[in-house]
């Protein structure tokens, strides 16, 4: 077997069946022994988020970063190739039902990132006289395990900081090729010196530019897809129809032409949505550890809202836009098929506008990948071993852009598929001290 299929049938096995049921089990867990604080609590999170858009002026500093500044940074990375991309191959291989599945990943994904972020908040330490967190952290502390706390930092590093953000700068240079025919490579050595001046600012300047940057790409994103949907508003209550009955019966909806069962309808919203939210994968919480808050408890909520941004609103303005302008049946998938549904709502300005939300999209996650790989240098060879990261993502930026990607893709699947195991394994071993955290933030509320 080559390289490429040991790699293709690890993944597979990992994202076909293994993390599915891992990721899904772990939500359901801990929705049912936190009694639901998605819903119970959901209001309170938003009012925070919410609240905090408007509370200019703090800057971040060693200390940490305001908790919305904690939220805009996780979103940065959360919001990226997965809401246009992921979207497209989900409702591509599951029909439109896909979506409804991705819904419910979300919904039990809330509780696990909440689990993340109050576990963060609780085990984040000081470095170097720098505040820093995540799961190495309380792998480490927590779960009393530093073996599977430096496999995750490892698997992380390689994951998002080196690989996935090969994958990012591919995906920009490769639509700014597409819309205005610039060479790739250009495009790729823009893109790093651009992250690079932020970069270098350390978590001043990354929480500046996110607080900054999430809000306007989110805007821009969710009105230009609201204008296609609204042009075509004769669709939307049967492209909702197609989601909900496609989700239990796809061959009497497009599944029909399509080829869709029920099992793939699961299977791809459920992984897809997943991807895209990141709860569970142990990613975000790296944002979230630095959070300057009074108790845990409230960036576990702030931490909830941001799975509901990413894939309740944004990626459900993708899904609308494909299955309102029909192109879903074209038979296209993945950032084509995106293409296709803003062609046909903007004509000639989508690709445009594609490549314009891609740019943004993925060069947050660039710069929220890297924040989260910084943090486990940090815990592996300390605040020394950080300009040398730095230098190593920017040319693996720089390379990104000019190769093809589809290995590569693997790759970074295979290892964020590494890294969620023995953040899953801490998740559990901990859950008691979540359960106790919420209970002891109620009762001061």
């Amino acid at each position: 077997m080559t390289f490429e299929g040991i790699i293709k049938t690890v993944n597979d096995y990992l994202w076909g069946y293994i993390l599915i049921f891992l990721l899904v089990g772990t939500g359901i867990y801990f929705s049912i022994k936190l009694r639901f604080p998605q819903i119970r609590q959901i209001n309170r999170g938003m009012k925070q988020v919410f609240g905090g858009i408007f509370k200019k002026g703090e800057k971040a500093d060693k200390d940490g970063m305001t908790s919305f500044q904690a939220l805009a940074t996780a979103i940065a990375a959360q919001v990226g190739t997965g809401n246009l991309a992921g979207v497209a191959t989900a409702i591509a291989s599951g029909g439109p039902g896909a979506i409804f599945w991705m819904w419910i990943s979300a919904f039990f994904g809330m509780s696990t990132i909440f689990a993340e972020a109050v576990l963060a908040q609780i085990y984040k330490e000081k470095i170097d006289g720098e505040i820093t967190g995540g799961p190495a952290y309380y792998i480490s502390k927590g779960a009393k395990s530093k073996g599977l706390a430096v496999f995750f930092s490892i698997a992380i590093i390689i994951a998002l900081g080196f690989v996935g953000n090969m994958v990012q700068s591919n995906s920009i240079a490769a639509a700014a090729n597409r819309a205005f025919g610039i060479n790739k490579i250009w495009i790729g050595i823009f893109t790093a010196i651009v992250a690079g001046m932020i970069l270098i600012g350390g978590i001043t300047r990354i929480a500046s530019f996110t607080e900054l940057v999430v809000p306007f790409m989110a805007v821009l994103y969710i009105v230009g897809s609201l204008i296609i949907i609204i042009i075509n508003y004769r669709q939307i209550i049967p492209a909702f129809r197609s989601i909900f009955v496609g989700a239990f019966s796809p061959q009497a909806i497009a599944g029909g032409v399509l080829g869709v069962t029920i099992k793939e309808a699961i299977r791809y919203g459920v992984s897809r949505g997943l991807f895209s939210n990141e709860a569970g994968m142990g990613s975000t919480p790296h944002a979230h550890a630095v959070a300057k808050v009074n108790h845990p408890g409230e960036q576990g909520l702030v931490a909830m809202v941001g799975v509901f941004i990413d894939t309740v609103v944004i990626c459900t303005m993708t899904a609308l836009v494909i299955i309102t302008t029909g192109v879903y049946t074209s038979g296209a998938t993945g950032p084509e098929l995106t293409q296709m549904a803003f062609t046909a709502g903007f004509g000639k300005y989508g690709n445009p506008f594609i490549a314009i939300s891609l740019f943004f999209f993925a060069f947050s996650t660039i710069i929220g990948w890297y924040f989260f790989g910084e943090a486990n240098i940090r815990f592996l060879f300390g605040k020394g071993g950080i300009k040398y990261y730095r230098i190593i993502v920017l040319l693996f930026v720089v390379f990104g852009s000019i190769l093809e990607v589809e290995l590569v893709w693997s790759i970074a699947d295979m290892f964020n598929g590494l890294m969620i195991i023995p953040n899953l394994i801490a998740l559990f071993i901990l859950s008691s001290k979540v359960s106790e955290s919420l209970k002891d933030f109620e009762s001061k509320i």
